[in-house]
């Protein structure tokens, strides 16, 4: 912020000094009632005054609204928004030192482990190597920082590399980088700039890889196959367009599911056309199931009541499919309060319940699904508002459920909803599990660890590891912990070694 502007901002908050004048008239003798109207009547001519002088400051002085997930929004100087130059001017340095190779050396190749959002099972949980549990006083070691562009997707890792969807400039944006080094290795793009005021600008779904192929959805619905060593374009779709439905508010954010040669989206559309089911290998449409709006949530592969199915949250219900044909196999309602969507992931608790929770004041409750003679069906086991995920999936770790209630850190035993504990903020962050442990990225950036225990809550440590509003879901592989948000990434090593 320059010094002009600074001095700009003190006359503007200058101009409150009426009001508060006004406050100090208001003495001497005076009854209860004059006194209780006089103060209503100061804040009623002071809230008009204030939402002024705000409305100057963010005109002339570069002061911006900036929403975090919770109400009121913030006022910054400092908005989380992708600096592109910045990312530009990395690219090419980049590409001066090392050009662009396609081709990244064997010793790198790492196999295919966090494929999905939210890892292997889309539950949250790494279970490829134990993790350090004593972090370092400064926190964990970096391997790599560097700008990025704008979105809230995550990372996915396979074979050496790091994919994320971005946006660059007026371009969505599926990026390649070397997981060693974070060096860019390719990247491919396609014209499209979703902006929303609340939920804020880019590409939302987390890309998906699958057997040497990436699988990238964009808010605007573009669906793209590409080559996971170069990024060559197999195939692409939009979603929304063939399926003939308009976007909804916050935009497509539910990432690709790839499960027997089929690519399972949501894009919610009329008369048969909301879930949707096309070829792995040409995107050609094998299904279609359902009418239902969509909701933000992304689909799963699970085992419940002994069948394989898919696992899906639609704007008024959660639903059961057969995999090869979209058959409906079950339902069980559920709407988000205030004329929202479900945002948040369904958690597994067994071989046959399940976890839905939403915010907006909804709450959450355990889904036990029964087979009989005339098939499956889905009934409400307990349910409760001590666990409200906005934002933020749960965890389901050794009978209890971890999530934020809202921004606060709450434990649930998941026989039960009973409340085990409530403390600890972390914004509108996301989490993970690893071994035994809560690895939590912060709504402002920040890391944290947190035994992921029912008898207390713990935090073992917390350092600042990206600034500015973050999101976006981490991950890890090999150790090594990605972090983003719509302006930087970084990597942490936290191996156990």
């Amino acid at each position: 912020m320059s010094l002009e502007s600074r001095a700009l901002s003190l006359r503007i908050w200058a101009l409150l000094l009426p009001p508060v004048g006004l406050s100090l008239l208001w003495k001497g003798p005076r009854t209860l009632a004059q006194k209780l109207l006089g103060t209503l009547g100061i804040l009623l001519y002071c809230l008009p005054y204030s939402a002024l002088v705000i409305w100057l400051l963010v005109q002339f002085t570069g002061l911006q609204v900036e929403w975090r997930g919770g109400f009121p929004p913030v006022l910054t100087y400092s908005k989380t928004t992708p600096n592109y130059d910045a990312v530009e001017k990395n690219r090419t340095q980049q590409a001066k030192r090392g050009g662009q190779v396609l081709e990244h050396h064997s010793s790198s190749l790492v196999g295919a482990y966090w494929t999905d959002f939210r890892g292997p099972n889309r539950d949250g949980r790494y279970e490829q190597t134990s993790i350090l549990t004593k972090w370092p006083a400064e926190g964990l070691r970096e391997l790599w920082r560097q700008p990025i562009g704008g979105g809230y997707g995550s990372f996915v890792v396979a074979e050496g590399l790091a994919f994320t969807i971005e946006q660059r400039r007026e371009f969505e944006t599926v990026a390649a980088y070397d997981f060693a080094t974070g060096r860019e290795l390719w990247t491919n793009s396609w014209p499209a700039l979703f902006q929303e005021s609340m939920g804020g600008d880019g590409p939302r779904a987390t890309p998906t890889y699958h057997a040497g192929r990436i699988f990238a959805q964009g808010a605007e619905g573009e669906l793209r196959c590409l080559e996971a060593a170069t990024g060559r374009l197999i195939w692409s779709k939009n979603i929304l367009s063939d399926n003939g439905v308009g976007n909804v508010s916050y935009g497509m954010a539910a990432s690709p599911l790839i499960v027997d040669g089929k690519v399972i989206v949501q894009p919610g559309g009329p008369n048969g056309k909301s879930v949707v089911a096309y070829d792995e290998a040409t995107g050609a449409t094998v299904w279609k199931s359902l009418s239902d709006p969509a909701a933000y949530s992304s689909p799963m592969i699970v085992n419940l009541a002994g069948q394989r199915q898919l696992l899906i949250v639609t704007a008024t219900r959660a639903v059961g499919l057969a995999v090869d044909s979209g058959k409906l196999l079950w339902e069980h309602p559920w709407v988000v309060k205030l004329d929202n969507r479900n945002i948040v992931q369904p958690v597994i608790l067994g071989t046959n319940r399940f976890f839905l929770s939403a915010g907006y004041g909804t709450g959450c409750e355990a889904v036990e699904i029964t087979q009989s003679k005339t098939g499956l069906s889905a009934q409400t086991i307990w349910k409760n508002t001590l666990l409200k995920n906005k934002f933020a999936s749960s965890v389901f770790w050794q009978g209890c459920l971890y999530g934020l209630d809202e921004d606060i850190l709450t434990c649930l035993d998941a026989a039960t909803g009973e409340r085990k504990w409530k403390d600890g903020r972390y914004d509108y962050g996301q989490l993970l599990l690893a071994d035994g442990h809560l690895v939590i990225l912060g709504g402002n950036g920040t890391l944290a660890l947190v035994r992921a225990i029912p008898d207390r809550y713990e935090e073992l440590a917390q350092f600042p590891a990206i600034h500015g509003k973050t999101w976006n879901n981490p991950a890890i592989a090999q150790g090594k912990l990605l972090v983003r948000n719509a302006v930087e990434m970084a990597c942490f090593d936290i191996s156990g070694r």
